[in-house]
């Protein structure tokens, strides 16, 4: 069956990095996009960043981008996630999620494959 698994989470100071790691399995990684999804206390979930099966094409959310680096090792069934100058608004659960298809979507509603998600707290 599909599993993703989060990792790399953690307390970072503000202007810290941290790295999130998607670990996947059950499906054929290499033919499918990944995204990473965040939930802030009180907040809805929010799209952070996608990247295509080939990993040629990658999005951000405006928030986070030209901080945030979304990568892919399709050897290792691994997707990453470089967060650099991160913020204390950055704090939140982050998830990786699948749909099964080539392509990104910004709606969480799109899909149907979560992991159980990383705790990213930017404080200082």
């Amino acid at each position: 069956q599909v599993q993703l698994v989060e990792s790399g989470g953690g307390l970072v100071q503000p202007g810290g990095s941290l790295r999130l790691s998607c670990a996947a399995s059950g499906f054929t990684f290499n033919y499918y996009a990944i995204a990473w999804f965040r939930r802030a206390p009180g907040k809805e979930r929010e799209g952070v960043s996608c990247i295509r099966s080939s990993g040629g094409s990658t999005y951000y959310s405006d928030s986070v981008k030209g901080r945030f680096t979304i990568t892919r090792d399709n050897a290792k069934n691994t997707v990453y996630l470089q967060m650099n100058s991160l913020k204390p608004e950055d704090t939140a659960v982050y998830f990786c999620a699948t749909r099964l298809y080539v392509y990104c979507s910004g709606d969480a509603s799109d899909y149907d494959y979560w992991g159980q998600g990383t705790q990213v707290t930017v404080s200082s």
